[in-house]
């Protein structure tokens, strides 16, 4: 007699799903590469001004993420709550695109400046809903797989970028005749691709349906939501409280995440710019180290998925801590370039694989799913304060102590963070009971 198994993650699926982040993550590779060394070496803009420019992304996010989360939870249409504010943003996102390099080939920095903050806002309205598909249709003990999954697609695209930077970039050595339309015609076709390929192949409402009859079958709770597929009441919504101890431990979460993220964030924000002015490194070989970091995460985002699954997401967290915490404090040792340097990010490309991995699934384990886009607001609401503050403070140390702080700087925030995960006690994956005791031997998630 065959014995019904527990479901498991549909690895097509996410990976279709998984388009949108990785056509997402393939825009910001090529915004924090790019548009520092613009506002440095056309422009002429200090350090600390830079950084405050470079903010206003996530000034824009901190606001826009979790409005657009919220507005997708709560809107309907036949092909779903999230893909319109896909097709949109993305539309938008890369019409826009096209106005950088001409400003920067223009040298006007106002208009330079007005059209990058549309960028942003684009960007903005569907970065929530991206994430949120993915929850959408993956139950709750799935999450962790399936945000491994869709880390390795946001991988593949700033991947992809930095690839293109280091076979695109000008040989040119005067800023103001750079050649920077290449990499953003490279990086608009790679959007518009991705997307495209979303929307014909992705039926939303249809893997929502299934991700409800795949939650039945694990016996979990699907919270008295009918059809998730329908627009959620805002009343209904409001009412969702979480038990006081929970919510101490979404709290120190989101801490953490906020922790994290400044000392992660103030490294790939300004590590272009400190590697040719510190390390006397080229763009090529900047962007081959930062690629070298996003190919051994990617490489690493499946396995530490599946380990996650056994030995926890807190505790795979507090090891992507203290091995980023370390890789960075010992990188800041290096004064001149070194091929050591590889090594020293691929292991940041695992720590920071272990972290990305768990967190979000962490926050969405302790929301409902009628709430999933506005939880996933709430990460990105700690995570983009945290980017307001970073490129600013970090700048700031750049200009008027020096290049060398921005290592240990990293290493500092992303240690505190160490402290504060100790305390969160919520947000692991519930385990299931086997309906069998042939289902031990098949342990998922």
């Amino acid at each position: 007699m065959t014995t019904p198994s527990t479901p498991k993650i549909n690895v097509k699926n996410t990976i279709l799903v998984g388009l949108a982040f990785m056509t997402i993550s393939a825009f910001w590779q090529l915004y924090e590469f790019k548009i520092p060394l613009i506002l440095k070496n056309t422009f002429e803009i200090s350090d600390t001004w830079a950084g405050f420019i470079m903010s206003l992304d996530n000034i824009i996010a901190l606001f826009m993420l979790p409005l657009f989360g919220v507005l997708s939870d709560r809107t309907h249409t036949k092909i779903g709550r999230r893909k319109p504010y896909i097709i949109f943003g993305t539309l938008a996102s890369v019409i826009l695109m096209m106005l950088i390099p001409y400003a920067a080939q223009t040298t006007q920095v106002t208009f330079f400046i007005v059209a990058l903050g549309f960028l942003l806002i684009s960007m903005a309205t569907y970065r929530s809903p991206a994430v949120a598909l993915m929850p959408d249709i993956t139950p709750k003990p799935l999450r962790s797989k399936g945000n491994a999954i869709i880390n390795l697609m946001g991988a593949v695209g700033g991947a992809i970028i930095l690839l293109l930077i280091s076979l695109l970039s000008s040989k040119n050595t005067d800023p103001l005749t750079t050649n920077h339309w290449p990499i953003f015609i490279a990086a608009a076709i790679i959007m518009v691709v991705g997307v495209l390929i979303l929307i014909f192949t992705v039926n939303e409402p249809k893997l929502v349906k299934k991700m409800h009859k795949d939650s039945a079958a694990m016996g979990l709770d699907i919270e008295d939501v009918d059809d998730i597929s329908k627009p959620v009441k805002a009343k209904n919504i409001a009412k969702e409280k979480l038990p006081n101890d929970v919510r101490k431990s979404m709290r120190l979460l989101l801490i953490s995440i906020a922790l994290w993220f400044i000392g992660y964030n103030a490294v790939t924000t300004a590590f272009s710019k400190y590697s040719v002015v510190r390390l006397g490194m080229t763009e090529s070989q900047a962007s081959l180290i930062l690629m070298v970091a996003i190919v051994t995460a990617t490489i690493a985002f499946i396995p530490v998925g599946i380990i996650s699954s056994k030995v926890g997401r807190r505790k795979s967290i507090l090891f992507g801590i203290v091995l980023l915490t370390t890789v960075f404090a010992t990188a800041s040792l290096y004064t001149s370039y070194s091929p050591l340097m590889f090594v020293s990010f691929s292991l940041a490309g695992i720590g920071w694989a272990t972290i990305n991995v768990n967190s979000l699934p962490m926050v969405l384990e302790m929301s409902k799913n009628a709430s999933v886009g506005e939880y996933t607001g709430y990460y990105y609401t700690f995570s983009m304060a945290a980017q307001v503050i970073t490129p600013i403070a970090s700048g700031a140390l750049l200009q008027y102590v020096g290049y060398y702080t921005l290592l240990p700087y990293g290493a500092f925030f992303i240690g505190l963070a160490f402290f504060t995960m100790l305390m969160v006690k919520h947000g692991d994956s519930k385990p299931l009971v086997p309906k069998s005791k042939l289902e031990l031997l098949d342990i998922d998630d």
